[in-house]
């Protein structure tokens, strides 16, 4: 079951997950230790990452390390993009009015 990658960054833990990957590959007993959780809820939190193909499973050993699938990560930055460039507007507006405020 593919999941929704929005449904996935909901969870606060699954965006923490996300920037512990950022930095490095890690194993799920290493991203655990980072968390006041079981092993057994962060493999919960792996797994819908992985169905959202956030991130990547690769096995090397007897280990499984994860790491974050940049280039999924795009399509949340093209999404938030809509919204930035609204912002953006609205705070070119505010500049201008106050500028204007400010010259008279």
């Amino acid at each position: 079951m593919r999941r929704d990658i929005f449904q996935a960054i909901a969870d606060p833990t699954r965006r923490a997950i996300l920037v512990l990957l950022a930095a490095q590959a890690m194993t799920p007993n290493a991203i655990a230790e980072n968390f006041n959780s079981t092993r057994q809820a962060v493999s919960k939190h792996l797994r819908i990452l992985t169905e959202c193909e956030l991130v990547n499973q690769e096995q090397i050993g007897r280990e499984i390390y994860y790491s974050l699938e940049i280039d999924k990560m795009k399509e949340i930055d093209e999404w938030l993009e809509q919204f930035k460039k609204i912002w953006e507007t609205k705070f070119n507006q505010l500049d201008h009015l106050l500028a204007t405020i400010k010259n008279k």
